[in-house]
């Protein structure tokens, strides 16, 4: 076979820009076939209202899992910006507070919710121990994959029973006593993933959101999730790599001596390794490489732009209740209430869910204009929302979903929300909602799942999982995608790996 390219990468979201990078660094002829008219997937920046400044982070908004070693490397001109409050999680007319950094006023927070100071000694007590199990996890995401054995062994017995083998249930209310306490926990178990407490893929979940960089901060893309693509984009063009937008990938097939593509247009192009940036499920379309079964994505995305922001009933100065994470019906009960009843088919009654305001912290992704008039953005994440909802009458679960949402955030709200959405030019309120079908529509996440298949653990459970993680059943063919094992969350770190399997292999072959 005539080698056109070294390395073809298919889809070109930020994993497979990673990938790129590091092997053209390598001197190695790659191309990105994208099949949309622009790159970066679920991190590009949108305008997304008519005639309003506001871009938008649309499909993912914040950052924890992105090594700095990958930024190192690649000299990424791409910054991010620590919250000053973690969270806030209203109840009734009072709520709780938690700053970033753990301090007198969010122990002060949980103390006088909870009338004792139990929840608040406690909260301080598993996040110490989580983090040692993040500090020792986390150099380890840029490596071959450990095993269970390596792995244990690294993070001790005791944390690797309490974290791993217990169930995050068992191991919540060892701690706390609180409802609402033990699911402020919860929730970094669940985003992205459609299960419940008593389930160890919970717990899988929770790793990725707390093991980031080896302290678990999930911070602001400054100028939005886009400058990530803008730089990594900027990056690759130096590096000579060939991007294509605009191009889709109809079929590869491999031989013993590269893979072939062919391209919607009809051309034929050739290489030696295929990466697959895209979810295993189009991966297995265009190579017939079996895709692992996976649970619906479970969420509903909302992106609004207000006015101003909204006062609260517990009059907490909204600045500061919305620079963090806001949660909505987020209590333990709630979270496993809203759960069993989606599991069994029907919209919960209360949907839990949680917003930030972008803004708060960046306000560089508004004009000049909206800053001095004191808008903002809001990004809302509903939890417990799976795709099986919508599979019957879309539109018309979509408008009732919509409309729960709206209706738990605006019970903790002084004023209703939509009395403070911003009109575009057309007179349209800046709000959109995005259902797992229309994620997948769009970008392409199967059923809507943003981790493209089920999280696995970031270590080999299974011999045939390979080296780095990256490996199908074709050894021309790597995943470069969320769906690789330690994918999933802004990250590159499948992106990093899969480059590293390919060299190698291509090693082989010289």
């Amino acid at each position: 076979m005539n080698q056109d390219y070294e390395v073809a990468i298919v889809g070109g979201g930020h994993n497979a820009l990673v990938a790129a990078c590091y092997l053209a660094k390598a001197g190695k002829k790659v191309i990105v076939l994208e099949k949309n008219q622009e790159f970066g997937g679920a991190t590009k920046s949108v305008y997304a209202f008519e005639g309003v400044g506001a871009k938008l982070s649309r499909y993912s908004y914040l950052v924890a899992l992105l090594p700095d070693q990958i930024k190192q490397d690649l000299d990424l001109k791409f910054e991010t910006l620590s919250r000053t409050v973690s969270s806030y999680t209203p109840s009734g007319n009072t709520g709780i507070l938690i700053n970033r950094n753990f301090d007198a006023e969010s122990s002060e927070s949980i103390t006088a919710f909870t009338s004792s100071n139990e929840d608040s000694d406690a909260w301080e007590r598993f996040y110490k121990r989580i983090g040692v199990v993040a500090e020792r996890l986390a150099p380890t995401m840029l490596e071959p994959l450990k095993d269970e054995v390596e792995i244990k062994a690294l993070i001790g017995d005791e944390l690797w029973d309490e974290f791993v083998v217990q169930p995050l249930e068992v191991t919540l209310n060892k701690y706390f006593k609180n409802d609402l306490v033990k699911g402020i926990v919860l929730t970094d178990g669940l985003i992205g993933t459609f299960a419940s407490a008593a389930e160890i893929l919970s717990n899988i979940c929770f790793h990725y959101h707390l093991v980031g960089n080896g302290t678990g901060e999930w911070r602001v893309p400054k100028g939005g999730m886009g400058k990530l693509v803008e730089a990594l984009l900027e990056r690759t063009k130096s590096l000579g790599v060939d991007l294509r937008a605009g191009t889709e990938v109809i079929s590869a097939e491999t031989t013993n001596d590269g893979v072939m593509l062919r391209l919607g247009s009809g051309e034929d192009l050739s290489a030696r390794v295929l990466l697959s940036g895209a979810a295993p499920r189009v991966l297995e379309r265009l190579t017939g490489i079996k895709a692992p079964n996976f649970r619906d994505g479970s969420q509903v995305k909302m992106n609004m732009v207000l006015k101003r922001l909204p006062k609260l009933k517990s009059g907490l100065d909204p600045k500061k209740a919305f620079a963090g994470t806001f949660h909505i019906d987020e209590s333990f009960e709630q979270l496993e209430k809203a759960y069993h009843q989606a599991k069994s088919g029907v919209i919960p009654d209360v949907i839990p869910s949680e917003m930030y305001c972008h803004t708060l912290t960046d306000p560089s992704i508004l004009s000049e204009s909206m800053q001095a008039a004191g808008n903002h953005t809001l990004t809302l994440f509903a939890l417990h929302t799976p795709a099986s909802l919508f599979d019957i009458d879309h539109e018309k679960i979509k408008v009732e979903v919509f409309r729960r949402i709206l209706a738990g955030l605006n019970k903790y709200l002084a004023e209703p929300i939509e009395d403070l959405i911003l009109d575009d030019a057309a007179g349209k309120p800046c709000i959109e909602v995005k259902t797992p079908q229309e994620l997948e529509a769009e970008i392409d996440l199967p059923r809507g799942n943003i981790f493209h298949s089920d999280l696995m653990w970031p270590w080999r459970t299974q011999s045939e999982q390979g080296k780095w993680g990256v490996e199908t059943t074709n050894d021309r063919v790597f995943i470069a995608g969320a769906g690789a094992i330690r994918g999933g969350g802004v990250s590159g770190i499948a992106g990093h790996n899969a480059a590293m399997a390919t060299l190698e292999r291509l090693a082989k072959s010289n």
